[in-house]
Parts: structure tokens; sequence; C-alpha cells
């Protein structure tokens, strides 16, 4: 029994030691990530009236998707809308980096797009998403709703024909 209980706990140090390993080895792999998204953030200049017209416009959209949440009809062209936002974003990253001059105080809209990226079609997508997910619950509970009705109808039938 002395052996089983020495061999466990030479067990359990070596996967304690792996499990340490593991967790350095992935904190110091996320460590340049999360260095790279602090200094991201800390290049912009959040006091520009255009970025803070943007977080507005994000804000809105927000709160117009969540208090049109029953309108399917305007949910869809929200939806559709968001959606084609991030699809000209390359080419409105192209017209704003040509002219970053007029709004701006530098340019923050380089070739590969991060920049709009980030601040464009990520709320966008994160408001389409949204827009998808509330769509599909909606649908869930009305197919369930009308499922139970017809089952309610089927039996109230079913022991009509039977008191017959």
């Amino acid at each position: 029994m002395e052996e089983l209980r020495s061999a466990m706990e030479g067990h359990m140090e070596l996967m304690s030691d792996l499990v340490q390993k593991l967790s350095s080895e992935i904190r110091s792999g996320i460590r340049p990530a999360y260095d790279n998204f602090i200094g991201f953030f800390h290049a912009i200049d959040w006091k520009e009236p255009w970025l803070m017209s943007l977080l507005a416009f994000h804000v809105v959209l927000l709160i117009t998707t969540i208090f049109s949440r029953k309108n399917t009809n305007f949910q869809m062209c929200l939806f559709l809308l968001t959606l084609l936002g991030v699809y000209f974003a390359e080419s409105l990253n192209r017209l704003l980096g040509d002219n970053w001059k007029k709004f701006a105080t530098q340019n923050y809209f380089e070739p590969s797009g991060l920049f709009l990226s980030v601040l464009w079609s990520g709320p966008l997508l994160t408001i389409a998403i949204i827009i998808l997910v509330n769509k599909h619950s909606v649908l869930q509970c009305y197919l369930i709703v009308r499922w139970k009705k017809a089952e309610l109808r089927h039996r109230a039938r079913l022991s009509r024909n039977k008191q017959d």
C-alpha cells in the first residue's frame, strides 16, 4: 500500500510540475499579445471628435438594435446594413487613408486596415451577431409555441373522439 501511495505522490508532483510549466508557457505567450493590445489603444487619441462620433454611432446602433428586437423587418435591414458596412470597410479604409488630414491629427488608416477592422468592423460584426442570435431565439420560441399549440389541439381532438 505504501508503494502505491508513494507512486501516486510522485505522479501528482509530476503532474503539478507539468501544469505549472504549461501555465507559465501560456502566460509568456499571451504577454506580447496583451502588450500589443494595450499599446494599440494607448496610441490612439481618444479625444478626437471623429473617434468620439464613431463610438457614439456604435452605441446608438447597439441601443437601436436592442430596442427594435421585436421588429423583424427593421432588424433584417439593420443586419444587412451592418454587413454592408463590414463589406465596404476596405474601400472606406482606403478613402479615409487618402483624406485623413481633413479630420484627424494622425494617420490611423494603414494599408493592412487593422485600425478600421478593430474600431469599425468589429463593433458592426458584434451587432450583426446580436441581431442573428436574437432572431434565432425569437424564431425558436415561436416554433416551440406553435408546436405546443398543435400538440394541445391534437390531444383535445383525441379526447373528444374518445368521448364520442
